[in-house]
């Protein structure tokens, strides 16, 4: 699916007693995302089976974030990112209390959303190297 598909705003507000999102709109052709979201036995992708990742890109304030199917490995989606914004919701998940999580809310072109309660968010520099510091990895988790 083409990256033009999507649009993304990322709320990080600090001060918000709400949960930092992810909000990406979806405009595509309908049967594309849906065949995404699938699973093999005809449900839809849970919270649980959705890894997602944000790629930085070389000279430039913006990345790729994919949304990807962590039982197959294939791309639900992916949708170019402000670096300071991911890096904000970031720093906002880390100082929730307790537990650390954001959401990521997918909304296609009829109005119809998918909300995934996330803890993890893998941060890779351009050429594919993890960066820790700028992740969200919870507790307890080796990589």
């Amino acid at each position: 699916m083409r990256r033009d598909y999507f649009t993304i705003d990322v709320q990080h507000d600090p001060d918000d007693e709400g949960t930092p999102t992810v909000s990406i709109d979806y405009d595509g052709p309908d049967s594309a995302l849906r065949e995404r979201l699938t699973t093999a036995t005809g449900g839809t992708l849970d919270a649980s089976e959705v890894d997602v990742a944000f790629r930085r890109q070389a000279d430039s304030d913006a990345g790729v974030l994919s949304l990807t199917n962590r039982l197959t490995g294939e791309f639900v989606l992916e949708v170019e990112a402000a670096t300071d914004d991911l890096a904000a919701l970031v720093d906002a998940a880390e100082r929730r209390e307790g537990d650390g999580s954001y959401e990521v809310r997918l909304t296609d072109g009829d109005g119809k959303s998918l909300v995934y309660e996330k803890s993890t968010l893998l941060v890779y520099d351009h050429d594919g190297d993890l960066l820790r510091q700028r992740s969200l990895i919870p507790g307890g988790v080796e990589l």
